[in-house]
């Protein structure tokens, strides 16, 4: 049976582990949910989460950036009442602002991709933990960087740990414990550089 990293506890938290967790991804829309998702974790389980994955796909347009970025107040507010979210106006609110933010984002750097993997030099950081829990950083300088750039963008739910949190989900840094059977399954999709590093 193979190991996996030690804050794998539910089928749910297995499922993403081995599927997402960790894998390298450039997909816009894709980094447009998990920067939602991460930010609306904040104070909660992430198995919480990931048990309202499907609610927030279907309230929040399958994460397209732009219908987002529309979103009326009459729409935030119907979202209130909406059971398959977490519903947390600061945190609806948020990621309509962070739509809006990311749009500006494109405009300047052509995809939200090349500019969150520009704070690690285009490649995963390929990190080595002998536990998960015990080692990896809850922050570190590029999530502190990344962070403020963010906010200076205008986006919400985006401090340190939360960056640093949607890195690893993004496959920006490789955080499998170094005895979980995924670590070197993640390093070998590394791509090669896409973008020029930012200073922080």
């Amino acid at each position: 049976m193979d190991q996996r990293c030690n804050w794998v506890r539910t089928p749910a938290d297995e499922h993403y582990h081995d599927t997402e967790w960790g894998v390298p991804s450039r997909d816009d829309r894709h980094l447009f949910e998990m920067l939602v998702l991460e930010g609306a974790q904040a104070g909660l389980s992430w198995s919480t989460i990931l048990n309202k994955r499907e609610g927030y796909r279907r309230a929040f347009a399958d994460f397209d950036v732009q219908a987002v970025a529309r979103f009326t107040p009459q729409q935030i507010e119907a979202l209130l009442t909406d059971t398959g979210i977490v519903r947390n106006r600061a945190k609806i609110e948020a990621a309509v602002m962070n739509a809006q933010a990311v749009l500006k984002i494109r405009e300047e750097h052509g995809s939200l991709a090349e500019f969150v993997w520009s704070f690690v030099n285009g490649e995963p950081v390929q990190n080595d933990w002998a536990t998960y829990k015990e080692h990896a950083p809850a922050s570190t300088p590029a999530s502190d960087a990344l962070s403020r750039a963010l906010k200076g963008y205008g986006c919400k739910f985006v401090g340190s740990t939360i960056c640093y949190a949607f890195m690893q989900a993004v496959g920006m840094v490789n955080d499998h414990q170094s005895n979980c059977a995924w670590r070197e399954r993640c390093a070998a999709l590394a791509k090669p550089k896409r973008a020029k590093a930012r200073q922080a």
